[in-house]
């Protein structure tokens, strides 16, 4: 194992996001056909919040309404995405190493980080892309 080896050696560089001005209904719809579980959102070039599966399940109830048609498009409907997200999350730079990350995530409740470089949004990583990388070392 690497002792100094960065991040953005295994996020996920081809990072799907939502601007602030976009529907929940887009974001839900993003997260759903990408099957991705977790969602920036940017204002500009700004990451201001991010959105999770979870937080959709949480807001939807999961499974719970699975078969009764439309409540799930009701309940997005009627909130923002503003409303929703996690505002002001913690974003790591591309050149942090994955131990350092790893220790972040460790620490924290959450099990995603946007990666910036120049403050600019270029990519994100997850606990699971942390499993991986682990399963990759033995």
């Amino acid at each position: 194992m690497k002792k100094r080896e960065p991040i953005s050696h295994i996020m996920t560089k081809n990072v799907h996001f939502v601007n602030q001005n976009e529907t929940l209904e887009n974001a839900v719809k993003l997260i759903k056909e990408n099957n991705i579980h977790h969602l920036p959102v940017m204002n500009g070039r700004n990451v201001i919040g991010i959105i999770s599966s979870t937080d959709i399940n949480r807001l939807t109830f999961g499974k719970l309404f699975e078969h009764q048609e439309g409540s799930e498009a009701a309940m997005v409907s009627s909130l923002t995405l503003e409303q929703v997200m996690t505002a002001q999350p913690q974003v790591v730079q591309s050149d942090l190493s994955i131990k350092e990350v790893a220790e972040i995530f460790a620490s924290a409740n959450f099990h995603a980080l946007p990666v910036l470089e120049n403050d600019q949004l270029v990519g994100i990583v997850t606990t699971t892309d942390m499993i991986k990388y682990l399963i990759e070392q033995y």
